[in-house]
């Protein structure tokens, strides 16, 4: 039932929403925000415990503000993305405006290969349409198959629509393509804040321990490929920010282990430094710190101010947060986090 589920609103959101002004699309975000916001449920209650972790001098009422404000973030994503295949290629130009994108075209130019690392945040749908139409440059990312099925499908062809290479998450093997299209001067795009394997790299994130995926420091060690960490946020216009942060070094010494811990850990303080500053524009509602994750959930899962509703969303599948069973683009053990 929730496969079908599933298949029903997505569906309704690939025929419908798009067929919508942008200003009632927008609309119809804020009200279905404001509408999960007003449930409390585990999706929401576990936005404040991550977001109580970026701003620690938070009390409940200004945790409850920063949520109502996430999740109306989290819409706008999505109506953007049921709205994107449908947006002019002058739209999706206009739609997008980083700052220091001077980066990644030089290290482009340099012929070296690129990995773009993000963490949840803004519409990387957006910015990765962007940069296939408004800097005519391909990529390649991964996707994890999750149920329904179809669903996947959908999101690999919309993705596919938009001049991503989709390679699906089967138990690795994506790792090696994505080094040879690396090796090649390529473009690989992988969102980076959440590990889902058994491999992940311990970081330092907000002051507590958390796990993230060694993926894209690795494939930088391997191939010599440029690691750069984008984040993304709105502000009160029609278009997307975002910031191209400076190269992760390679370190001159120590094992690929120790250098891919190294580099981790610098693209988690990136993310930390766009999150810290945007924080209503990280989406993140699942669990990321060990403490939350190793911590027994019989009546209540740890929150920093207290126990909060469990979270019964799944660590996998996110079916509160972004739909049934569904996930965004990942690469998932060792390339890349979970989100359709």
């Amino acid at each position: 039932m929730n496969d079908k589920l599933s298949e029903i609103v997505y569906g309704a959101g690939w025929s419908l929403v798009k067929r919508l002004p942008e200003s009632a699309a927008a609309a119809l975000g804020r009200t279905v925000a404001d509408a999960t916001w007003r449930r409390r449920g585990p999706g929401v209650l576990r936005l404040e415990a991550n977001y109580a972790r970026v701003v620690p001098d938070a009390g409940p009422q200004r945790l409850a503000e920063l949520s109502r404000a996430g999740l109306r973030s989290y819409l706008r994503y999505w109506m953007e993305s049921f709205r994107l295949p449908v947006w002019s290629k002058q739209r999706i130009r206009d739609g997008f405006a980083p700052a220091d994108v001077h980066l990644l075209q030089d290290a482009l130019a340099a012929g070296r290969g690129v990995i773009l690392a993000l963490p949840h945040m803004g519409n990387y749908d957006l910015a990765g349409a962007w940069v296939t139409t408004k800097l005519g440059v391909p990529f390649t990312t991964v996707a994890q198959r999750l149920k329904p099925e179809s669903v996947y499908d959908r999101f690999v062809a919309y993705r596919e629509g938009l001049g991503m290479e989709v390679l699906p998450h089967t138990g690795g093997s994506a790792f090696g393509t994505l080094a040879r299209r690396l090796r090649d001067g390529g473009l690989v795009c992988l969102v980076a804040d959440r590990d889902l394997s058994a491999s992940g790299i311990e970081v330092d994130f907000f002051g507590e321990p958390a796990r993230m995926p060694a993926g894209p420091a690795m494939l930088s060690v391997q191939t010599g490929a440029v690691l750069l960490p984008v984040t993304l946020w709105y502000d009160d216009s029609p278009v997307l920010q975002g910031r191209v942060h400076p190269p992760v070094p390679v370190p001159a010494e120590g094992t690929r282990a120790e250098k891919a811990a190294v580099m981790t850990q610098a693209m988690a303080d990136a993310f930390a430094s766009g999150i810290a500053a945007h924080p209503t524009h990280w989406h993140m509602m699942q669990k990321l710190w060990l403490s939350d994750l190793l911590t027994p959930a019989a009546d209540g899962e740890r929150s920093p101010r207290g126990p909060v509703a469990r979270d019964t969303s799944g660590e996998g599948a996110r079916p509160s947060a972004e739909g049934p069973g569904t996930a965004r683009a990942t690469a998932a053990e060792g390339a890349g986090s979970e989100r359709p």
